[in-house]
């Protein structure tokens, strides 16, 4: 279910995970880039963003706002990928809350990872790189949507006893974008 496949797309939309009406250091520390400073997580593809606020715009911290390539009306332009370790403090709180969200919120691609998942070694099913699922569970995800696909994370932890399918899949991504990991299922790399 990668979507990491195709480099050259973009992210459309992006959440706000701080905003530096003033700016932020300079790679020296002693000087500001003097521009409003916005740090995004996009919505597609988990991409963290450094970008430009247009003029007078405020924004808060979980605002859902457009970063495509046409029509943006609050940012003027993203200036750079960033790494987790670019971000600020208020941003890595809120990073959490906003992927979980987000997984909340495309409730429907995440479940479709669950219905579609297949091994990624011989002796590795991609299911198994979520947090909490190990063979016995993994087994249960096949076995149980053999019968039927599954239709939302409540029927999936109805049929199959997963905890909480939006907070695992929230700690993988978030593993993948703290460190680097070999599999990267829905994440880009660097």
């Amino acid at each position: 279910m990668s979507q990491t496949s195709n480099a050259k797309k973009y992210e459309e939309w992006a959440y706000v995970l701080d905003f530096l009406p003033q700016g932020r250091p300079t790679a020296d520390r002693m000087a500001f880039r003097s521009e409003p400073t916005a740090l995004l997580i996009g919505e597609a593809y988990f991409t963290l963003l450094e970008a430009v606020a247009k003029e007078g715009v405020r924004l808060a911290p979980g605002e859902r706002i457009y970063v495509g390539k046409d029509r943006r009306e609050k940012i003027k332009h993203i200036t750079r990928r960033i790494s987790y370790e670019d971000l600020t403090t208020t941003a890595k709180e809120e990073l959490a809350i906003a992927v979980l969200n987000m997984v909340k919120n495309q409730e429907f691609r995440f479940i479709q990872f669950f219905n579609e998942a297949q091994a990624i070694t011989p002796r590795m099913n991609a299911l198994e790189l979520i947090p909490g699922i190990g063979k016995k569970l993994m087994w249960q995800i096949l076995s149980a949507r053999e019968n039927k696909e599954f239709e939302g994370f409540a029927d999936l932890k109805k049929r199959t006893g997963i905890p909480d399918p939006a907070t695992l899949l929230t700690k993988r991504i978030l593993e993948e974008l703290m460190e680097e990991t070999k599999y990267r299922l829905f994440t880009r790399s660097g």
